[in-house]
């Protein structure tokens, strides 16, 4: 009976197993939202096998929970919700739930799952680089920089909005400039997209670059991307353009007043040893002829 019996209950173990087995999925990992410009993507690991897939829920905090289709029993590990965030002020957790690929069924009434942290996009979302155009006047007193706004993932009307669309007066432009060469920075903050620079030194090349500022957010999500750097065209500036005419004038009558010291000078030295000599030879008795 024992020898019989043993083989059996080795089976049913196995069968039970088994069949705990193929109901079974790995949860997702390292959740992740990741967004730029309001492009948002959720991320997660690891790679699924042929033996189970993704599908993504998500909602707003408080509201109904929604399914994306384009990440329905999916093998990606990635999943765009980037349209389906629509309300930009709310915040959203989504779960990454392990189900079985497209096509086959399972037993299981809750599939195992992993939340995401909360993202509130208005708040989150980081913000790319700006691009801008450099002009200096033609007396160079003044030089202007013309700011694009950056473009967002997201459209209203068939239009897509940039950044100044969204956070409308609370966006500003953060300007970090220098000398050309120079380690030294100044800093100034601009509510427009067009930002004029004065008091810069006439004909010296100086480096321009630019973020957005929304001083709303919390600090670590103030500062957006920083631009590339743009460096104005340098000269040598006449010495009309450095120095104004009264220094000018200054500096012509005191090398004047110089040049007329030193002559004076001159003139009395050579006087004084003209007549040196001259003693020199009243001095000397004539010779007897």
């Amino acid at each position: 009976m024992v020898t019989t019996g043993l083989p059996a209950a080795l089976l049913l173990v196995f069968f039970l197993s088994s069949h705990c087995a193929s109901g079974s999925y790995p949860r997702a990992q390292n959740v992740t939202w990741q967004s730029t410009n309001f492009k948002t993507i959720l991320t997660w690991e690891p790679k699924p096998s042929a033996d189970y897939s993704y599908t993504v829920e998500f909602s707003a905090v408080g509201g109904d929970t929604q399914r994306s289709h384009h990440c329905i029993r999916s093998s990606e590990t990635v999943c765009d919700l980037s349209s389906s965030l629509t309300d930009l002020h709310a915040c959203y957790t989504a779960d990454v739930l392990s189900e079985p690929p497209l096509g086959a069924t399972s037993d299981l009434i809750e599939f195992p799952y992993t939340s995401s942290p909360r993202f509130c996009p208005y708040k989150d979302t980081d913000i790319g680089r700006p691009a801008f155009k450099l002009q200096v006047s033609e007396d160079e007193k003044k030089t202007t920089l013309y700011v694009t706004d950056p473009l967002t993932a997201q459209f209203k009307d068939g239009h897509q909005l940039n950044i100044r669309d969204i956070f409308s007066d609370q966006l500003q432009y953060k300007v970090t400039y220098r000398r050309n060469k120079s380690t030294g920075k100044k800093t100034l903050h601009s509510k427009t997209n067009e930002i004029e620079l004065t008091g810069l030194d006439r004909g010296e090349s100086y480096c321009f670059s630019v973020q957005a500022y929304i001083p709303s957010r919390s600090t670590n999500k103030q500062l957006g991307e920083l631009s590339k750097t743009q460096c104005s065209t340098g000269r040598n500036p006449s010495i009309f353009e450095v120095y104004s005419v009264g220094v000018i004038a200054g500096a012509i009558l005191l090398i004047l007043l110089l040049i007329a010291l030193i002559i004076t000078v001159t003139v009395v030295c050579c006087r004084r040893r003209k007549k040196a000599l001259e003693s020199r030879k009243e001095a000397v008795p004539l010779r007897d002829v």
